[in-house]
């Protein structure tokens, strides 16, 4: 708990069941293809072992050649989450065919996997390629004097949005990971050798940089604002365009059709004019330096924008009922609500409570030199829900 946090203390992930997140597919597969589409629940297993899992025994004896998954979007392993993957189907005269492949997949039972449908399709399933994600959370520990203030804000979260900052696991265990790839890039530092690896560092500097740009427009109270020369999102497809038309374009943005975008830097990333373009500049001269070359970040990417403000869909928030004669002070509250792909149900969660859990702890003690630790002055530092490979983060 953080003795200098005003929020109500509260206690995320007491058990796995306590957090539960299911994908909303972008696309639904199409019965025919080479690869297969495998629909699974997991608990308190990381999606990448979960994965590994179920590949494995579907090219037993041999192995699983895992370049070749697809996964639209990791998940946190403390929880109960419902996901698809992507598996080539083994190919060979001595293999199972197409339809003894569904069928094998349809039926596994693996510790911590529950198989809820296998059905092929044409193409391999892309990181990012979910629409949203679908969360039913549990928070336990908060006093009952402070349930109301719980219950408020997290209303208010639904109308209004949060504050759209990366959470503390995209920076790495340690919280290093921004840091090694600002000295790797600025000749200070080993450059990896994996060339993945070094796309996960550089992610990890995009998100530190756009959570700078937005915590110092959380603190002047824009990061929902349209300002002249801002880049807006369009809620509905995505689109950017400059904003022109100021007072126009607050209106819309009021009514939740765009918001203004961050950054996430690279060569063909477009950057705003004005006041938003300065800051922008500023933050990244000061982190890397005014003469930082971005062709040299090309091959891990491109770049994008990213919205500052994270809409929250379909909030519904329910304290539980304290059994009789319970002498415990704490209550518990059930939270379900809707967000898109890329964004993290704990930025949500962050803005309405202190979190107490010794995860939560760990995570304050190794961040608290990070420059991702001043969002939590704008109640959005947060652990990552749906923390995706580096092409989601250069490419959202």
């Amino acid at each position: 708990m953080d003795p200098t946090s005003k929020l109500p203390p509260g206690r995320l992930k007491a058990t796995p069941e306590d957090f539960v997140v299911t994908e909303v597919p972008l696309y639904e597969p199409s019965g025919d293809g080479d690869h297969l589409y495998i629909r699974f629940r997991k608990r308190d297993i990381t999606t990448d072992a979960a994965a590994k899992a179920i590949a494995d025994a579907i090219f037993a004896p041999h192995s699983a050649p895992m370049r070749d998954l697809g996964i639209a979007g990791m998940k946190d392993k403390r929880a109960v989450t419902t996901q698809t993957i992507s598996v080539p189907i083994p190919r060979g005269k001595e293999v199972r065919t197409p339809d003894e492949t569904v069928a094998l997949a349809s039926a596994l039972a693996l510790p911590g996997i529950t198989i809820l449908e296998a059905r092929r399709h044409g193409n391999k399933l892309k990181t990012g390629h979910l629409e949203s994600n679908r969360f039913d959370i549990v928070v336990r520990g908060i006093p009952r004097d402070r349930v109301g203030e719980v219950v408020a804000s997290l209303e208010r979260m639904g109308r209004e949005g949060v504050p759209n900052a990366f959470g503390t696991q995209r920076f790495g265990r340690d919280q290093d990971n921004a840091a090694r790839a600002r000295a790797w890039l600025t000749g200070k530092g080993p450059a990896p050798k994996d060339p993945r690896q070094r796309r996960f560092l550089w992610s990890a500097l995009q998100s530190e940089l756009f959570n700078e740009v937005l915590a110092r427009r959380v603190a002047d109270g824009t990061w929902a604002i349209p300002q002249e020369g801002d880049l807006l999102k369009k809620v509905d497809s995505g689109g950017l365009f400059p904003c022109a038309e100021v007072e126009t374009d607050r209106e819309r943005a009021r009514n939740g059709e765009v918001a203004p975008t961050g950054p996430m830097f690279g060569v063909k990333m477009r950057s705003p004019e004005g006041a938003p373009g300065a800051l922008e500049r500023e933050i990244f001269d000061a982190r890397l330096g005014a003469d930082f070359d971005l062709q040299r970040t090309k091959i891990l990417g491109e770049g994008t924008r990213r919205a500052l403000r994270m809409p929250v869909y379909e909030m519904h928030v329910e304290p539980l009922p304290v059994a009789p004669g319970d002498p415990s002070e704490d209550a518990s509250v059930r939270v379900r609500f809707m967000l898109p792909r890329g964004t993290y149900a704990t930025t949500v969660l962050a803005a309405a409570i202190d979190d107490t859990s010794e995860r939560a702890r760990a995570s304050t003690a190794a961040n608290a030199d990070s420059a991702s630790a001043s969002v939590e002055a704008a109640g959005s530092e947060a652990g990552e829900t749906d923390a995706a490979p580096p092409d989601d983060a250069l490419g959202e």
